[in-house]
């Protein structure tokens, strides 16, 4: 050890360690260790003292579930500062690709959020199919997309199966979600497999989506890869039909 250097628990070896589960118990908990526990439950003293006997930070289960990802799945704040402060890597990933950012994201813990940011995390997450800003927009935690976008997330990624963070929110008729999306800059008429958020709020029969949409510019003149348009999959009738016929910046629920 060089000269003025003093030696910390949390050595560099521990970074990556594993801890290995109990094969004769099958439930997801059976190998956290007690510095998980703590993490878990909020037990800030108790963390405090593990971590001061020398308890590994990154201390990881087979699945690579770390402390960190078990104070996230609950919204401990004050336990996630001791981890980082102490540190935890604000970017492990799980045998699933699941961060803890993306995990704070998708149970709607914005301060987690934005600590997690602010120290480092990727605002992408590990891939696209555990993406923060898709998991918030999937659950309809609106307040934690602007905290992402302003940290480098793209409100417009994309993912194959499920489209963009618009066409997640749009499918789990998160109004709200919508129009933060929006409000950040997401693409209105954005396309998955020639789908877009106009097509879902139609098939949907939600006036509201409808609405926000054509408000925001959202074009009904555009056709999906089966050639329909969105007032072709809903009753012209309809609230939503009504509405789309009328278009425009202008639109407004029929009363």
């Amino acid at each position: 050890m060089s000269a003025g250097r003093r030696e910390t628990p949390q050595s560099s070896a521990c970074r990556d360690a594993v801890f290995f589960s109990n094969s004769l118990m099958s439930d997801a908990e059976s190998d956290w260790s007690p510095l998980h526990d703590a993490a878990f439950n909020g037990r800030v003293l108790a963390l405090q003292s593990l971590l001061g006997q020398g308890t590994c930070v990154n201390l990881s289960t087979l699945d690579r579930v770390s402390p960190l990802h078990a104070a996230c799945v609950q919204g401990h704040l004050a336990c996630a500062q001791l981890l980082i402060q102490n540190g935890a890597n604000v970017n492990s990933s799980t045998v699933d690709g699941v961060t803890p950012l993306s995990e704070a994201c998708a149970r709607g813990h914005v301060a987690l959020a934005s600590l997690l940011l602010q120290r480092g995390a990727n605002p992408s997450g590990s891939g696209h199919s555990n993406s923060p800003i898709l998991k918030a927009a999937a659950k309809g935690h609106s307040e934690c997309l602007e905290p992402l976008v302003q940290y480098g997330a793209d409100v417009d990624q994309v993912m194959d199966q499920q489209g963009s963070p618009l066409h997640v929110a749009c499918s789990n008729q998160h109004l709200s979600t919508v129009k933060k999306l929006l409000e950040l800059g997401a693409c209105v008429n954005s396309s998955v497999r020639g789908e877009s958020p106009l097509h879902t709020a139609a098939r949907l029969s939600s006036p509201e989506l409808t609405s926000v949409l054509l408000q925001h510019g959202a074009v009904p003149s555009l056709r999906n890869s089966e050639g329909n348009r969105p007032l072709d999959l809903t009753s012209p009738d309809s609230p939503v039909g009504r509405l789309l016929r009328q278009g425009g910046s202008e639109a407004t629920i029929p009363k």
